[in-house]
């Protein structure tokens, strides 16, 4: 069977990760978030229908949004993915609404980026699919800079990549799911969506407004919204690292603590333990750990491996960002100052936000003692000076 071209990037113990693009974009459109997200967890991006590498044909000339969302579930099917958390951008957040309320038994959390449950009136969506079949992608590559990104960011080479890949999309292809847009309404089904979901939304996003947010919000129980200053629509490429922020932040605290169980035997706990040390610290740090091994150190390597790893870190009472916070107060109080830094870079990389870290160490001036949280100040900030530049 053939299947949306896609793209895998990482392992780990988490649940999956599925990234949906936005109409007119590729599987790049997640580049700059996919190598963080994909510490601990698999990250599956894939390309609609006449989009990158995914076949034209996979997608009947009378499509529906629902009709996207079960190619979605092909793929995930054929990969062995039974549950999986998912976010997307605009229509791939109308597939993954779509997928939270007919299939709320496969969707874990979900994140809709820059999305609504109605995109506007049907006439405008089916003009543009009269002009993209009469004219191509031409006109529609013309106006999609106004729609996608701010002024701003127009020139950047990652917006011009991005206008290139719609400029090489498959217009039949375009028009049909043009079409599907324009019968698309969810509204009165928001309700039946149970996965804990957050919303992102560019605070300059004249494609999605951000009242149109407000309402999917408003109509999903529990939902948050998270507003993206100096942004358009294509929030994750205009502002990778708040949305990182944002994604990490949300998956950890809502998802792996829900996927995470406690391996039962050494060679899983190892396996575990591996995955999960190379999320934390990132793999060069645990590549040099594993080529500095000796005969003598093997035996502790192995341990903290099963042990710290394998059986703590992996335990599904805490979310991982919660486990991090623990550890730079451990590392503060107990005066180990090269492991601090150590764990500081990771944080960072793995999109704790600096103002997480400063909210950490000021609780650690209360119940560390201020010389402690001190040091702790100058280190960090003299990592976050290294990071600017």
């Amino acid at each position: 069977m053939t299947v949306l071209h896609h793209r895998i990037d990482g392992a780990g113990s988490a649940l999956p990760l599925i990234l949906g693009p936005s109409l007119g974009t590729t599987l790049s459109v997640w580049e700059a978030q996919a190598p963080a997200l994909a510490r601990g967890r698999r990250v599956i991006r894939y390309d609609l229908p006449g989009h990158g590498g995914s076949p034209a044909e996979l997608l009947p000339a009378d499509a529906t949004v629902g009709d996207l969302a079960g190619l979605v579930l092909a793929l995930a099917d054929q990969l062995g993915i039974d549950r999986f958390a998912y976010a997307g951008i605009s229509l791939g957040g109308a597939v993954g609404s779509w997928l939270a309320v007919h299939h709320p038994d496969r969707v874990a959390a979900l994140v809709l980026v820059a999305t609504s449950a109605r995109f506007g009136e049907p006439g405008p969506w089916r003009e543009r699919a009269h002009l993209v079949r009469t004219e191509g992608m031409a006109p529609v590559a013309r106006t999609a800079p106004g729609r996608w990104f701010t002024p701003a960011f127009v020139a950047d080479p990652a917006a011009q990549a991005l206008l290139a890949d719609l400029r090489a999309t498959d217009a039949t292809a375009y028009a049909t799911i043009c079409d599907a847009l324009a019968s698309f309404d969810l509204r009165a089904e928001l309700p039946r969506i149970t996965a804990p979901t957050l919303v992102l939304a560019g605070r300059e996003d004249r494609a999605t407004p951000v009242e149109d947010t407000r309402l999917l919000a408003d109509g999903i129980a529990g939902a948050s919204l998270t507003e993206v200053a100096h942004a358009a629509h294509l929030v994750p490429v205009e502002r990778p690292a708040p949305v990182l922020a944002a994604l990490r932040s949300y998956l950890d605290s809502r998802v792996e603590t829900r996927a995470t169980t406690v391996p039962d035997d050494d060679g899983s706990r190892y396996a575990s333990g591996i995955a999960v040390r190379r999320a934390v610290l990132g793999d060069a740090h645990v590549d040099r750990a594993i080529a500095r091994t000796t005969e003598f150190t093997s035996e502790f390597q192995d341990f903290i491996t099963r042990y710290g790893w394998g059986e703590v870190w992996t335990r599904p009472g805490l979310s991982r960002a919660t486990r991090r916070c623990m550890t730079l107060t451990a590392m503060i109080a107990n005066g180990h100052q090269e492991e601090f830094a150590l764990h500081i870079r990771a944080a960072l990389r793995d999109g704790i936000t600096p103002a997480e870290i400063q909210e950490v160490l000021l609780q650690s001036a209360v119940y560390c003692g201020v010389p402690a949280a001190n040091t702790a100040f100058t280190i960090a900030n003299r990592i976050m000076e290294e990071n600017a530049h």
